[in-house]
């Protein structure tokens, strides 16, 4: 059985590399310029200058885990920006499949699409005269638009930050051209693309090992205020604890959750959803720590605070950052939240921390650790009577510092909430409606790029972008989210990472569509 499954999978490679051999043989010479300049950043510069074929950059791509049988969109990108859609079934991809997976895989960044259309747009005799302005800093040879634009970015010339000498030359030749570089500085403020995270050295990467153990996991969970029985309502009123029945918590992806603790009506009828037609949409509070005393500063997170920003403000919300919050800031912080007046005419709450972690709380700025279920506490409908029966929603990117201590149990019983403490079970607010993204589940890790952020809110937030415009609901979201995550490796390829949402929605959460969906 053995030798069989091994001459299986070397069959089956040998038929993705028939497809490619076609791919091969369908490209021209011109195609295969424009696939090495496509492929700038991505493949070492000496590999793409020796590749004389489609073939020998395939070979490249497949060397740098760009390419394979299981994924390759990459390609399919390729063949798309040049125009050679009809090879897109090669891969088992049509255009529009593309199109959709483009804002949320695609690995070209903005400033190698805007070079390549730029190039599209400059014919032989604007070339010639950018040539001729440029004639004293170019070398005496015969160049394309595109070998041209390399040329530049390889004299420093040219970057994704200036582009002071293309709109320069653009100006005087080819004015139109002016259009694609202002639409490229639009996108790139507003951050559409989200870069692949593999594309850089390894040195960029902070080793946010976030490995959270199943105990972790468990004070997540009962972070998560819980909905109260008709029991527990007269127990309390008695002064009572109800012992008997499970909370009624729904969960999605939890270690140790069983399917009973889905409401057997959820799984037959069709969930209302949330009121979202009030005056605004809501509040959303971020809090985005990038400097500690002695844990290390967490590079990039800027990246995640602006992505949130923008996009929550699309969604149509109020946005609030707080930055290098201190353990006394962040009180003032949650007081002043949970009593401003805007709840009671808005949707939905969201918040969002962006800092270093540990045992279910999360660390200020100064470096004390802050339980979760505390922060969220604040926002019941006890304490915050204007988020009564809307939902709230909260997304943690919480990293280790280097000092603590990191767990490793990962047995799935570890989640009995038979084994909790009595003191946090005591201070669990009973709520509903409340909705927490982890960025990780146990025994995987949670990266985020120094320069680009998190994998997992900039995921979030690109999944926002894209399933918002066609209605779908958050949990569903969250779901792609989960998906597009757990599909991305370190550079090494051996380190995953899985989010993980938990919730006591009591109803589906759609966000209406915004007027200007378009614009992102």
């Amino acid at each position: 059985m053995k030798s069989q499954g091994s001459s299986s999978d070397k069959n089956c490679k040998v038929s993705f590399r028939k497809k490619l051999l076609i791919i091969d043989s369908d490209l021209g010479v011109e195609d295969v310029e424009r696939l090495k300049f496509l492929c700038i950043g991505l493949v070492p510069n000496k590999k793409l200058e020796k590749s004389s074929s489609a073939s020998d950059v395939f070979e490249h791509l497949l060397a740098e885990d760009l390419l394979s049988e299981g994924d390759s969109f990459f390609l399919a990108e390729l063949l798309y920006i040049i125009g050679q859609k009809k090879l897109l079934q090669y891969l088992n991809y049509t255009e529009e499949k593309v199109e959709q997976l483009l804002p949320i895989q695609g690995k070209v960044s903005l400033f190698r699409n805007l070079l390549y259309e730029l190039s599209q747009g400059i014919d032989s005799e604007d070339l010639k005269n950018m040539i001729f302005l440029l004639n004293d800093s170019l070398p005496k040879t015969e160049m394309t638009s595109l070998s041209f634009l390399a040329l530049l970015e390889k004299q420093d010339k040219i970057d994704e930050d200036n582009l002071t000498c293309l709109e320069d030359l653009c100006k005087m030749v080819v004015p139109k051209l002016l259009r694609n570089i202002e639409k490229y500085k639009r996108e790139k403020a507003a951050q559409i693309a989200t870069p692949p995270v593999d594309k850089e050295a390894e040195s960029l990467y902070q080793g946010e090992e976030e490995l959270v153990s199943q105990t972790d996991i468990k004070t997540f969970l009962e972070a998560l205020p819980q909905e109260e029985s008709q029991q527990d309502k007269h127990a309390r009123s008695n002064g009572n604890r109800a012992t008997d029945g499970a909370p009624s918590l729904v969960s999605r992806g939890l270690p140790g959750a069983s399917a009973n603790t889905l409401n057997s009506e959820t799984s037959t009828k069709l969930a209302p959803t949330y009121r979202m037609d009030r005056n605004h949409r809501g509040l959303c509070v971020i809090v985005n720590n990038h400097s500690f005393i002695s844990l290390r500063d967490r590079r990039g997170t800027h990246k995640d605070a602006e992505i949130l920003k923008g996009v929550f403000q699309w969604l149509g919300f109020t946005v609030h950052i707080y930055n290098n919050v201190t353990k006394g800031e962040m009180e003032e912080v949650l007081q002043k939240e949970k009593c401003n007046p805007a709840h009671a005419d808005g949707d939905c709450f969201v918040f969002c921390i962006l800092t270093h972690g540990e045992d279910g709380a999360v660390y200020s700025s100064d470096e004390a650790l802050i339980p979760i279920r505390e922060i969220m506490s604040h926002f019941t409908a006890l304490q915050c009577p204007g988020l009564a029966e809307k939902p709230k929603l909260f997304f943690i990117q919480a990293c280790q510092g280097e000092k603590i201590q990191l767990s490793k149990s990962i047995e799935a019983d570890a989640l009995n909430p038979e084994q909790a403490p009595t003191s946090l079970q005591d201070s669990i607010p009973v709520e509903a409606d409340f909705l927490l993204g982890l960025a990780t589940v146990p025994g995987y890790v949670s990266f985020r790029h120094v320069e680009e952020g998190s994998w997992y809110i900039q995921s979030l937030c690109n999944h926002l972008k894209v399933l918002v415009p066609r209605r779908e609901d958050i949990l569903s979201i969250l779901t792609a989210v989960n998906d597009d995550v757990s599909r991305r490796v370190d550079k090494q390829g051996t380190k995953k990472q899985m989010p993980q949402p938990a919730f006591t929605l009591r109803k589906k959460l759609v966000f209406p569509v915004p007027l200007d969906a378009l614009s992102l």
